[in-house]
């Protein structure tokens, strides 16, 4: 039985090496493997092992994997529901992309309630390979970021303020979409299954747009929702001092996720792991030290800690850490002395044109291709 098992653990592991192909990719570890065995049948692991990069028909696929067209076309739909790839139909033919780790399958994982995974083990295990040797500066080390800040348009400068290109503001881009999905919070779902999360909203919260809406509504891990409904999300989330990370895409972006630095994947990596994994806004907080009272307020609403307190001789000041501040604008909206605005950055931030750009700059800068 021996070759038998030394066969199976080849399967996974030329999982993971077609994974870690991806520009976003996932090191190939212990922890990873144990992910992918609950994850994957051993068949679902063949196959996903075999996918071409970008999007394939049926027939490719069952012409790579040498089952029939009947035979992948079941796999495929199994492996669909369980947000292991992305079905993509297109006229009469469907089209079907692997979906990488990170924004892929574990977000998916998370976003389901339904009971069909084990998410308690998976969501320990996830915890434990987000902390291996490499992870993080994977999933987020590139200059180009997955995601990039969204600063609270309530609190932009009036000067400039007419001057903010659309895809700047949240709300220009919900209603430009005319309308999307909630969804579960992954990362707080997973904090839930850890013993660990905070009083942040949990459900029909995580916003998609677009066609990642439309997927992901007919796979069933989000709910169809009017641009009404993502604005009272957008609005909701900001009264509670939440950032907003967004695609790093000028056009449309597919996800807008109201994080929380306890739960938060890439704004633990920043705080935990000294990590920058998303862009900042092109926005930071200014602090005018005569109207500061030291109250701690902006210090207590930063997720990341960009914010400390310091010694003056009439009591303490605070002061932005201006290497690491995201410029979201939740401290500016906790200031109750009015002692913080924002003034925009000199150097601007232009995210790519679109995911394909996005993701072959990634792959540029980590000299996958």
């Amino acid at each position: 039985m021996g070759h038998l098992t030394f066969a199976k653990e080849e399967v996974y592991k030329a999982l993971a090496n077609r994974l870690d192909k991806n520009p976003v990719g996932a090191p190939l570890n212990e922890t990873l493997l144990q992910i992918l065995k609950i994850m994957y049948t051993e068949k679902e692991a063949e196959i996903g092992g075999k996918f071409p990069a970008g999007f394939s028909s049926a027939d490719k696929l069952a012409e790579i994997s040498g089952l029939s067209r009947e035979e992948i076309t079941a796999h495929l739909e199994e492996m669909a529901v369980k947000g292991l790839v992305i079905d993509l139909p297109r006229g009469t033919e469907t089209f079907y992309l692997l979906s990488p780790l990170v924004v892929g399958f574990f977000e998916y994982t998370f976003m389901r309630t339904d009971g069909r995974l084990p998410l308690k083990e998976l969501a320990e295990l996830f915890e434990r390979y987000h902390h291996e040797p490499g992870v993080t500066e994977e999933f987020f080390g590139a200059e180009t970021k997955i995601f990039r800040t969204w600063t609270y348009e309530n609190q932009l400068p009036a000067d400039v303020h007419t001057e903010v290109l659309d895809y700047e503001k949240a709300s220009a881009v919900i209603r430009a979409s005319g309308g999307g999905a909630l969804g579960t919070c992954y990362c707080r779902h997973q904090a839930l299954h850890r013993g660990s999360v905070c009083d942040a909203p949990l459900t029909d919260v995580c916003t998609s747009l677009g066609n990642a809406a439309e997927w992901l509504i007919r796979r069933k891990f989000a709910r169809p929702a009017t641009v009404d409904e993502l604005l009272r999300v957008l609005e909701k989330t900001e009264r509670l001092g939440l950032v907003h990370l967004v695609d790093n895409v000028r056009n449309n972006p597919a996800y807008l996720c109201h994080c929380c630095g306890c739960c938060c994947g890439p704004l633990r990596s920043i705080r935990d792991h000294g990590v920058y994994s998303v862009h900042p806004g092109n926005f930071i907080p200014e602090i005018d030290s005569e109207a500061c009272v030291g109250c701690g307020s902006c210090l207590e609403r930063c997720h990341v800690r960009a914010i400390e307190l310091l010694s003056a001789p009439d009591g303490e000041r605070a002061a932005i850490l201006t290497d690491r501040c995201l410029g979201c604008g939740a401290c500016v909206s906790a200031c109750q002395s009015a002692a913080l605005s924002l003034r925009q950055r000199t150097a601007l931030h232009i995210p790519p044109k679109d995911k394909k750009e996005q993701m072959l700059r990634i792959a540029r800068e980590k000299g996958k291709i």
